[in-house]
């Protein structure tokens, strides 16, 4: 036996939603973005589980407990010429933390990117994040620095979207 057999984890199902947003919430009061969350248990049931799906989501438990979650979704590389999956968010409960549920659920996705031909897992940390990016590096993971993250927030999608193909007038 070894650490990660304490964990079971599983595909989300629908009467899981309440806990992944619970999680959501967990994780976004720990990045202290809580103010951020927008996610609500309909969104997320759409999401997730409705006519097409746009995301997955693992539940990770400890002995029949909630122990985290990771929600991902795949992308598309053209350089590799193959799909990928994107890792939203990764979490794991303060108290079970350091027991090998984060290895356990990179091995999960690992297996999973394999058996769908993948060609990479890609995620973002938080710069401040130390420890998670020491346990990235760990797995061996390697640091993208030569690119940067951007964001089309929901105005500014409508904002650009009412542009007709324009450049919007951000300024104002």
């Amino acid at each position: 036996m070894n650490e990660y057999d304490a964990f079971t984890i599983r595909s989300a199902r629908p009467e899981d939603t309440p806990l992944i947003l619970q999680f959501i919430r967990d994780l976004a009061e720990y990045e202290k973005l809580l103010h951020e969350v927008r996610a609500t248990e309909e969104s997320l049931r759409e999401c997730l589980f409705g006519p097409r799906p746009v995301a997955e989501a693992l539940i990770g438990e400890f002995e029949g407990q909630p122990a985290g979650f990771a929600l991902f979704f795949h992308n598309f590389s053209t350089f590799v010429g193959r799909p990928g999956i994107y890792i939203e968010d990764i979490f794991v409960r303060s108290e079970f933390r350091g027991r090998g549920l984060g290895t356990a659920f990179f091995l999960y996705l690992a297996e999973l990117a394999r058996r769908r031909d993948c060609g990479r897992i890609e995620w973002a940390v938080l710069d401040w994040n130390e420890p998670a990016i020491e346990f990235y590096r760990r797995l061996g993971a390697r640091p993208m620095d030569q690119w940067r993250v951007f964001r089309l927030d929901r105005e500014m999608i409508g904002r650009l979207a009412a542009g007709g193909g324009k450049e919007p007038d951000i300024g104002s």
